[in-house]
């Protein structure tokens, strides 16, 4: 597979009669589904798709039969992460999808302060081929400590669906997450997420307009004397959003060095205090898959440490 698109690749065409009065970047998406219509907008401001030999704009209306035409333009992203040989805890595969059971501590990209290690490391050491994929097939992350269900697109034609699917809203995920206090009744949180006013390396939750749109529904699961289990759902996925979101009506997750407390407050919850990362799993994803458009879904048990952490509380 090459690394471009060029015009002897299969990347040119006519449009053809259905899109008839849509804007180009809606018809370049229909006609190339391996491609997310964000992407082809950024290739048609570069100049680099021509419409009947010329560059044009990604709002002009086609009237079918055009000629579409691609100059050589990078297929995927560079990104500078290496194959690596790591334990990668896989539930699911085919040729779409990989679904991974994420162990907590798992940073999902390289970054500062983690340049190897990672998920993607290990992804592209499981599957090459990942390496002409934008991301190497990531499409959302879960955090460093954070566990749970995670999915990855083995293909351009795939990450563009799942792309698509989470931005519909249609992709489900459910977590299972230990917060502080007793919680008094199921609810949802409703409230814009952004940049932390002062702390920058932070979230929180801001004045309309000042952040993206979040909300988080939860349940109560069970509780105890200082904690409650809750199962969460995403209606979005901001960054951190559980965290901020159940902080912000006064439930920070247990063991959250960042949005969460440096002590209980109660004599008796010595392993609330103690509990090295944020109780939050990734206990159930469901989505549809990209080839065939059925309906799946996966579920994740608690790791060891949280479900030590409940039978304490129980006990």
């Amino acid at each position: 597979m090459n690394d471009t698109l060029n015009e002897s690749d299969d990347y040119n065409g006519t449009v053809p009669p259905e899109c008839i009065g849509l804007r180009l970047d809606a018809a370049l998406a229909h006609m190339f589904p391996a491609h997310s219509r964000s992407r082809l907008q950024g290739w048609l401001k570069e100049g680099a798709i021509l419409l009947e030999g010329a560059p044009a704009e990604a709002k002009r209306k086609v009237h079918g039969g055009e000629r579409v035409a691609f100059l050589a333009v990078p297929l995927v992203p560079t990104f500078s992460a290496v194959a690596q040989d790591i334990d990668l805890p896989v539930i699911f595969e085919d040729a779409a999808l990989i679904i991974i059971d994420k162990p907590a501590g798992l940073v999902v990209h390289p970054g500062n302060g983690n340049e190897s290690g990672t998920l993607m490391n290990a992804l592209l050491h499981h599957a090459p081929a990942l390496a002409l994929v934008p991301r190497a097939g990531i499409v959302h992350r879960l955090d460093k400590d954070t566990s749970g269900l995670l999915v990855v697109a083995k293909t351009l034609v795939a990450q563009t669906d799942l792309v698509r699917q989470l931005q519909a809203r249609t992709v489900k995920r459910h977590y299972l997450a230990l917060v502080h206090g007793r919680v008094a009744h199921d609810g949802m949180v409703d409230a814009p997420i952004g940049r932390h006013p002062v702390q920058r390396i932070k979230m929180a939750v801001v004045r309309a307009g000042a952040g993206k749109e979040a909300r988080t529904h939860y349940a109560v699961r069970e509780r105890f004397a200082a904690a409650t289990l809750v199962e969460c759902r995403l209606e979005t996925g901001r960054t951190h959003q559980i965290r901020v979101h159940m902080n912000s009506i006064g439930h920070p997750l247990v063991g959250d060095a960042t949005y969460g407390k440096k002590k209980s407050g109660k004599a008796d919850a010595g392993q609330l205090d103690t509990f090295p990362r944020q109780a939050l799993h990734a206990w159930r994803l469901a989505l549809v898959h990209p080839d065939g458009g059925n309906e799946m879904a996966w579920e994740s048990p608690l790791p060891a440490d949280f479900t030590a952490l409940l039978e304490s509380l129980r006990t």
